[in-house]
């Protein structure tokens, strides 16, 4: 984060605050860091918005436990509305840091409304964020929130990966909505790994479809991905 710095016109002041406390963070220090903002803050000399980044991602990083999580992210999202009121726009990273946050905390609505406050302000998550995110979200069976968001993400031109992709096509139990998926992946020359092709030939010989099964089967080793585990897959 502390590129940021460089290019941007930037007092002695700020950039020796904010490699401060930066230095702070990365021994564990928050609290001794949170200190030092506030007292800066009541002094007038605001830090700028990668300061505010620097101290909400080590909010989020050194939160371990449920509880400290709920706590920390509490406080991360606190003083990103103090940077708002004072006219600062957060950082991309700092969104992306909230929403890992939430949803490691299991607060994933709140995390989906990050996702559309990035998209009122012309930002979108990166996909470590999304990812995370929608993969809470798929784990707590409803994946067709996490389905909705990327949708509305795709239109304001984020790019998913295999992650993203890998992880709705292993949880929805409609397999059109999986099939679509994959021809999406095939459409974007996304990778597929075998954990794609796998997950949709067993819930294919679930359902009975031998024939789709064993063309799915047929697809992954012409693409030179092996098997995991043996099927019972009929010419």
């Amino acid at each position: 984060m502390l590129d940021r710095i460089h290019g941007k016109r930037c007092s002695p002041i700020v950039i020796v605050n904010t490699c401060m406390i930066f230095r702070m963070l990365e021994e564990g220090r928050v609290e001794q860091g949170m200190l030092i903002l506030k007292r800066l803050l009541q002094k007038n000399m605001i830090l700028d918005t990668i300061s505010y980044s620097l101290i909400a991602y080590a909010k989020v990083k050194y939160g371990t436990l449920d509880s400290a999580w709920e706590g920390r992210i509490e406080e991360a999202n606190e003083l990103m509305q103090d940077m708002e009121n004072a006219g600062l726009m957060p950082y991309d990273e700092t969104f992306n840091l909230l929403i890992a946050g939430c949803s490691k905390a299991g607060r994933l609505e709140e995390g989906l409304r990050l996702c559309e406050r990035m998209m009122q302000r012309g930002l979108v998550p990166s996909c470590w964020a999304f990812n995370l995110m929608a993969g809470k979200l798929c784990e707590s069976g409803v994946v067709k929130r996490a389905d909705e968001m990327l949708t509305l993400l795709l239109d304001k031109g984020f790019v998913p990966d295999e992650i993203t992709y890998s992880n709705l096509i292993a949880s929805y139990g409609k397999l059109e909505k999986a099939e679509k998926y994959l021809r999406i992946m095939k459409d974007r020359s996304i990778a597929i790994s075998t954990c794609v092709y796998e997950t949709l030939i067993s819930s294919y010989f679930e359902k009975g479809d031998e024939l789709r099964a064993s063309q799915l089967h047929n697809e992954m080793v012409s693409r030179g991905l092996k098997p995991s585990c043996s099927y019972m897959v009929h010419p």
